[in-house]
């Protein structure tokens, strides 16, 4: 799967449904959608709760993954765009993320126009880190997750 082989579109609603049914192995299964409360209901109805979600999909992989985009509140004039994502679990640690996270930047990038893009990320999720630093986010903070013992690493990129 490289990035260019990846259709980006909006995530209908099975989409939805089949991606809060992937369970990650430890100690991912924190990106599990059951984990927190409420989760599976941003997934189903993402406008309700100020995200927009697209799915990613491969010709040969099917449903490969989602992104998740959000204006940030840093910045007013809306140049601060938040994303997250998921891989598919059986899809991670295969060498594939950067191709995932980079097809999703491009069409962030054309869709929303931001200057910056910001994430968030377990601190332990070092495979993940890994690949945003390969495709250019830059470490620029620690803050408190949502669970107890959990931080998170902060990382900005310029568009």
């Amino acid at each position: 799967m490289t990035e260019s082989c990846l259709a980006v579109e909006a995530m209908a609603g099975d989409d939805a449904r089949s991606i809060a049914e992937w369970r990650y192995p430890e100690p991912y299964s924190f990106y599990n959608w059951s984990t927190f409360p409420g989760d599976v209901d941003e997934l189903l109805d993402p406008a309700g709760w100020g995200s927009v979600f697209f799915v990613a999909r491969d010709r040969v992989e099917g449903l490969v993954g989602f992104y998740e985009f959000r204006r940030a509140n840093d910045e007013p004039d809306g140049g601060l765009l938040s994303i997250g994502l998921g891989m598919r679990p059986d899809l991670t640690g295969r060498g594939r993320g950067r191709g995932f996270v980079g097809a999703g930047l491009r069409f962030a990038a054309e869709r929303f126009r931001p200057r910056r893009f910001v994430l968030r990320v377990a601190t332990f999720n070092e495979r993940a880190i890994r690949v945003y630093e390969g495709v250019g986010f830059r470490r620029s903070g620690v803050t408190p997750g949502p669970l107890e013992g959990v931080e998170f690493l902060v990382m900005h990129r310029t568009v």
